[in-house]
């Protein structure tokens, strides 16, 4: 639900300049050896989700089997095969309830019900019987923070303020213009009321653009909204509010679902006084709105309570065809690494199991501009050890990509050549599923499919795109339909040639039929690395030991199993050809290879030793080594 963190909207310490962050990237900080130990420590916890291949699904672009050009329930059911083939353990459905679709979902008018456009209860019914049956797990998305203004609680609430639902949203008089610490900002909202012209209470700002605040004449109030005007926040020091959406989570929960991936759910509550958000950088951000922290509308305390309650509550419920837990997924997005572990609880009072680390895939990274500004090595290596050494042994979840951000290899790549940008897609595949990281991934990642962002503003879906359009394009670029096959017009996604967004230019090389079964390309490579990672102990929950921590240009590391096995992972981040001189002693292993997986050929020392080790450009080795 966030906005990418390319934009400076989200939080204070990302919206510097991309120079200014790079120039602050602290050098690499070694871990301690309390810390190497723990690292190295192989897992003992074998819970479902710890070792999970769980794959996001964006139900409007997956497949359509209607004709209507939209994606749908019935569509993931008929692909189910395909995601077991790959090697998937659970998949996360982005949002497919009643919806005006002004968010494509994200603004709920009914919590408890599928929206027509997708099919049926009924329809989801099926979908979890058949997931069911070929052993994949069913995880919703649950928006909380905030409801459709066409949602009945809202219309309610709106309608006076002595109603049943009148506390419910965030609601403020808001003040004169002429009062004291009143900003230019503000002013640009006023509004006419009964008592004379009023503005919002504060200067806080939607991240879709403008004052976060709208006024109702029939209440004579400003109600809160952080994203799209018609996105509602609840009030949730209401605790009528909390229980009606726990009681949502129940309804799908008695219907078999896994878990909930959260939105948003940093944002909960908002600062009781109404303070004004500090100004965080000077100028203008792409809405033209100043660039604001959010220190007073996001990551308040008070949201650690909800989950602690959320928690106990599915924690309690029963486990029915899914043993093992219900899983809670949270769409954190922090500073940096170790902000994410109060998210996690204490084994007392528990709360997500998997909250989302989005410091390595998404946070702005690299140097001057040129090739591969992004693809730095020194972040990777950093947050790689960060995660290990920061969240006192929690499980962690790497993101890189969703349905907010342009895909990774076009964030990450060089921007060069098609061959440079698939063998840094397989870096990133190969980061995401040989690490000790619960694995999330995204339709289409497996293909290499790529952002395809409109070029005229009158193309444009996304509502952020269209207010914000040219700095801000939107998200459809990442959204585009599932890429099939190569049969036009619409790759098999649909039978309609005009699906609700173009497919990508690419589909005639980048999908799963051409890619199924072929020796190179993206799709056959993460499903051999999923193959390892379910395949070997090492992978599967073997502890790591990060390895050359001072070469500039490999990243390097050693999963050590409970059996006693280890497998070396070794990535070129460069286009050059990179010798490396590992010390495999100090990661208590041998100098001895046992077998090879990789998409280039590397060079090795005599007699199956691996130092010297000279990869080609961008390769991703994974070897036994003993």
């Amino acid at each position: 639900m966030r906005l990418r963190p390319s934009v400076p909207l989200l939080l204070a310490t990302l919206l510097l300049p991309a120079a200014a962050l790079a120039q602050s990237t602290p050098a690499f900080t070694p871990p301690t050896p309390a810390q190497i130990r723990t690292a190295a420590t192989p897992a003992t916890d074998l819970t479902w989700y710890n070792h999970a291949v769980i794959y996001e699904i964006y139900p409007r672009s997956f497949q359509d089997t209607n004709g209507d050009g939209i994606g749908d329930l019935n569509g993931i059911t008929e692909r189910l095969p395909y995601l077991q083939a790959l090697g998937v353990d659970a998949i996360w459905i982005a949002p497919m309830y009643p919806s005006p679709q002004v968010d494509f979902g994200y603004d709920i008018s009914d919590y408890t019900a599928v929206d027509l456009q997708y099919g049926t209860l009924a329809d989801f019914d099926r979908l979890l019987a058949a997931a069911r049956d070929r052993h994949l797990r069913v995880l919703l998305d649950m928006v909380l923070n905030h409801t459709s203004d066409r949602h009945p609680w809202f219309l309610d609430s709106a309608s006076s303020r002595t109603n049943p639902h009148a506390d419910w949203y965030c609601w403020s008089d808001g003040v004169s213009p002429n009062s004291p610490n009143v900003t230019d900002y503000q002013k640009r909202f006023t509004v006419q009321s009964d008592r004379g012209p009023v503005v919002p209470p504060n200067n806080w700002e939607s991240l879709f653009g403008g004052s976060a605040w709208q006024w109702v004449p029939a209440r004579q109030q400003f109600y809160y909204h952080k994203f799209y005007r018609q996105q509602p926040d609840l009030n949730w020091r209401n605790p009528a509010v909390e229980k009606a959406m726990f009681d949502a989570m129940r309804f799908w929960l008695d219907r078999g679902v896994a878990g909930f991936r959260l939105d948003a759910i940093t944002t909960l509550f908002e600062d009781p006084q109404l303070r004004n958000e500090p100004v965080a950088a000077p100028g203008l951000n792409a809405q033209g709105d100043p660039i604001l922290s959010d220190i007073y509308t996001d990551n308040l305390p008070e949201v650690h309570g909800v989950l602690r309650r959320m928690r106990a509550m599915t924690d309690a419920y029963p486990a029915g065809a899914y043993p093992n837990a219900r899983v809670l997924i949270g769409e954190t997005y922090l500073p940096n690494t170790a902000a994410l572990l109060p998210w996690y609880g204490t084994p007392a009072q528990p709360e997500l199991q998997l909250p989302m680390d989005m410091f390595v895939g998404f946070h702005p990274e690299g140097g001057v501009p040129g090739p591969n500004v992004n693809l730095s090595l020194a972040h990777f290596r950093q947050s790689l050890s960060d995660m290990e050494t920061q969240l006192d042994g929690h499980q962690p979840l790497l993101v890189f990509d969703n349905h907010d951000n342009p895909r990774s290899w076009d964030r990450f790549g060089d921007g060069e050549t098609p061959d440079n940008k698939l063998r840094i897609a397989k870096l990133i595949a190969t980061i995401l599923y040989t690490t000790r990281s619960t694995a999330l991934t995204y339709y289409g990642a497996e293909l290499g499919m790529t952002t395809h962002t409109p070029t005229r503003k009158e193309d444009v879906r996304d509502p952020i795109g269209i207010t914000g359009w040219p700095a801000e394009k939107g998200r459809d670029g990442e959204r585009t339909p599932m890429q099939w096959s190569p049969l036009p017009p619409s790759a098999s996604f649909s039978s309609n040639a005009h699906p609700w967004l173009p497919i990508g230019s690419d589909y005639p090389t980048v999908n799963v039929q051409t890619e199924t079964g072929q020796p190179d390309t993206l799709l056959t490579w993460t499903h051999d690395l999923i193959d390892l990672r379910r395949g070997y102990p090492a992978l599967h929950d073997g502890g790591i030991v990060m390895l050359d921590t001072a070469n500039p240009s490999v990243l390097s590391y050693v999963r050590k199993g409970p059996d006693g096995s280890a497998i070396l992972v070794s990535l070129n981040f460069t286009d050059q050809p990179q010798t490396v001189h590992l010390d495999l002693a100090a990661a208590g292993v041998g100098n001895h290879y046992t077998w090879v997986h990789m998409d280039a050929n590397a060079q090795f020392g005599p007699l199956y030793t691996l130092s010297p080790l000279t990869l080609p450009p961008y390769a991703a080795l994974i070897t036994g080594v003993k």
